[in-house]
């Protein structure tokens, strides 16, 4: 288990982890990111804010696309079985 130094919204964070350095990194940028966004869109607003307020959009995004897989998953389950009953 590994350590590395990344920066989210000029904070120094360690993380530690089994993950590779920079998957690591791409993480913390990606969080920074969309918590800098949080404070462009609300000038002065507060750390742990911003931070819930990313998560939100974060999790957000999740479900949305956790939801778009599962209706993939059940449109190819469909296909398979009017594709199954063709052969049967």
């Amino acid at each position: 288990m590994g350590s590395i130094d990344v920066m989210i919204l000029g904070q120094k964070y360690t993380i530690k982890g089994d993950a590779s350095e920079e998957h690591i990194k791409k993480l913390a940028n990606f969080v920074d990111t969309r918590m800098k966004e949080v404070y462009n869109a609300t000038p002065g607003i507060a750390p742990l804010k911003a931070a819930i307020l990313a998560s939100l959009d974060i999790a957000d995004e999740l479900h949305k696309l956790r939801e778009e897989q599962e209706n993939i998953a059940r449109n190819i389950e469909e296909r398979a079985d009017v594709l199954t009953r063709l052969f049967d």
